[in-house]
């Protein structure tokens, strides 16, 4: 006879365990607790097997019979309900461990440890931070969850505070993400391949740089008289003597200096072309390196936060400082002193283009011209480093400096 709800309800509880059946295997063990648990019997390769279905009255009449007939249809399959049961929970806990935050984090930690293709430092800590932009969103949802509609949502998030270059690589990091989940066989395909164009682009802009000898010789004058953080104070006069790109100068440590032999070696994870760059040092970089190693030597970071010396100093305390000394973005940037120098070297005529593209560490797509130049090259640079160091010396003094165009060496 089939059960009704108000058997079921009005079922007491005795001394022993005792069963209420319904048809076709399905049953309610009414336990000496009051407790009211769905099963369903069946026979699998000659073993007769129970499958847990759920508890009365969470689980009611009609549901319980609709659990059983899906079970009866794995049967009729030739599947156990049973062994299909725990299958559903290994997928459910893999799934539950390949979230966007997870898949993630672990894309990172690759790219950090990439080989030749590694992250350096400051990107990395870039990526990460752009990263975590979409975990509020999507960061506990499984990947294979995940739709293009999330995504846009999300990076849309950080378009509408007209941050658009950073919801673009926010989008580029995203899609990376899930074409490394499709390369992990984690995911069947990137949801971000339909959302090109769906964001507005981004209007390039070129770092503020001054050109000017006479303006740069006003800068460099303001740089001295510079009022705040004294380490601060010493980044600003280094930097337009050494022109490297501001996280490889922020990054800096002192096991990187060969002081008596006049050489910064910038390893290849802190650059941009992942290579070894190799900087002369003039004697005017050296002398302030020597007073920055009185503020902050002998090892660690050359530029520490004034926070930790274990972490460099912040990527805007350059631009902080020019924006103290009253120039704005547009006029004067970080990054602008790599401009100033590879414009006036090469107004100059006096070096050859190949030896300030080194100095600026740009790169080269073929690797035995590259190999070439970096050594046909070195001399110059040498001397390049120490000319340049002298000419802002001139015009820091305020002298006219007329631009002869010698030939080049």
């Amino acid at each position: 006879m089939a059960l009704t709800d108000v058997a079921i309800r009005n079922a007491k509880p005795r001394a022993k365990p005792y069963k209420m059946g319904d048809a076709f295997g399905l049953f309610v063990l009414i336990q000496p607790s009051g407790g009211k648990l769905w099963r369903f019997k069946y026979r699998f390769d000659g073993r007769e097997k129970k499958l847990a279905i759920g508890t009365y009255p969470v689980i009611g009449l009609a549901e319980a019979r609709r659990r059983r007939d899906q079970a009866r249809e794995l049967l009729a399959a030739d599947k156990d309900p049973s062994r299909e049961r725990q299958r559903e929970k290994l997928r459910t806990q893999i799934q539950a461990g390949n979230t966007f935050a997870a898949i993630a984090e672990e894309y990172c930690e690759k790219r950090k440890r990439d080989g030749q293709k590694a992250w350096a430092a400051s990107t990395a800590a870039r990526s990460e931070y752009l990263i975590s932009l979409l975990k509020f969103p999507l960061g506990r949802m499984p990947i294979t969850d995940i739709e293009p509609a999330d995504v846009l949502a999300a990076v849309r998030k950080i378009e509408r505070k007209g941050q658009l270059e950073s919801a673009h690589r926010t989008l580029q990091l995203a899609g990376a993400v899930f074409r490394y989940a499709v390369a992990t066989a984690r995911l069947a395909s990137d949801s971000t391949r339909d959302l090109r164009g769906a964001l507005t682009a981004p209007t390039v802009t070129h770092y503020g740089a001054i050109i000017d000898p006479a303006r740069v010789g006003e800068l460099l004058r303001a740089i001295d008289g510079y009022e705040g953080q004294p380490i601060t104070k010493l980044a600003m006069q280094l930097a337009p003597h050494v022109f490297v790109r501001p996280g490889e100068l922020r990054h800096a440590e002192w096991s990187e200096f060969e002081l008596e032999g006049a050489l910064w070696t910038i390893p290849a994870g802190k650059t941009k072309m992942r290579k070894d760059h190799l900087v002369p040092l003039s004697r005017q970089s050296i002398a302030i390196l020597k007073d920055l190693h009185a503020l902050t030597g002998p090892d660690g970071y050359v530029f520490p936060s004034i926070r930790s010396r274990k972490r460099p100093m912040s990527d805007n305390t350059i631009n902080a400082g020019l924006r103290r000394l009253g120039y704005s973005t547009d006029e004067m940037t970080a990054h602008g002193f790599r401009a100033t120098a590879s414009t006036l070297l090469n107004e100059s005529g006096k070096w050859h283009p190949d030896a300030i593209e080194r100095a600026l560490a740009h790169g080269d797509s073929d690797r035995i011209r590259a190999a070439y130049h970096r050594g046909a090259h070195w001399s110059e640079r040498v001397a390049m480093a120490q000319w340049w160091s002298d000419h802002l010396d001139q015009l820091r003094k305020g002298a006219e400096v007329v631009p002869i165009k010698a030939g080049k060496r």
